[in-house]
């Protein structure tokens, strides 16, 4: 596979921005002390041995750390991918809505499926989704998690189109 390919992923201003925002968030909930203890990233993170709760804890106490360093490394690298999309002051509806690409190499594609995978999976946790029919439709946050299945979905599409091709 060339890693010279890449995909252009057109995002309305405030939706890069947004995603910024997330990403942030999440980078700051992977980095804190206290992250072995917090539920969604336990989620990122699972049982290796759902029948043997002793060796799916030591598995965890061995691999967690680095699974959740590797989860933020590949969250900064699409973090950076959105620089376009930094805040910009002041602006008016019409202009946060104009559209912005951003340009996802090849080699950095896996990063944002998984980065937007992680993202989905901790909003999951915080607002109660278990299975695909388990939430309430009034939360807000369910738009959010909405949205970045939507955006994921293509990204899915482009990396098999990537696939397909190479």
């Amino acid at each position: 596979m060339s890693e010279d390919h890449t995909v252009v992923l057109p995002l309305a201003v405030i939706e890069g921005q947004h995603l910024i925002a997330l990403i942030d968030e999440f980078l700051l909930l992977v980095d804190a002390p206290e992250r072995d203890a917090d539920a969604a990233l336990r989620r990122l993170t699972p049982m290796a041995y759902p029948d043997d709760e002793e060796a799916s804890q030591e598995y965890a106490a061995l691999t967690r750390a680095d699974l959740l360093d590797r989860r933020a490394e590949e969250a900064a690298l699409v973090r950076a991918d959105l620089a376009a999309f930094d805040r910009e002051e002041g602006l008016n509806r019409r202009d946060a809505m104009r559209p912005r690409d951003a340009l996802i190499t090849g080699d950095h594609l896996d990063a944002w499926l998984r980065t937007l995978t992680a993202l989905r999976l901790v909003l999951a946790t915080r607002i109660g989704i278990e299975n695909a029919d388990a939430h309430d439709p009034e939360d807000e946050r369910y738009g959010v998690y909405d949205w970045l299945g939507y955006r994921l979905e293509g990204l899915i599409q482009a990396a098999d189109e990537r696939d397909a091709r190479f």
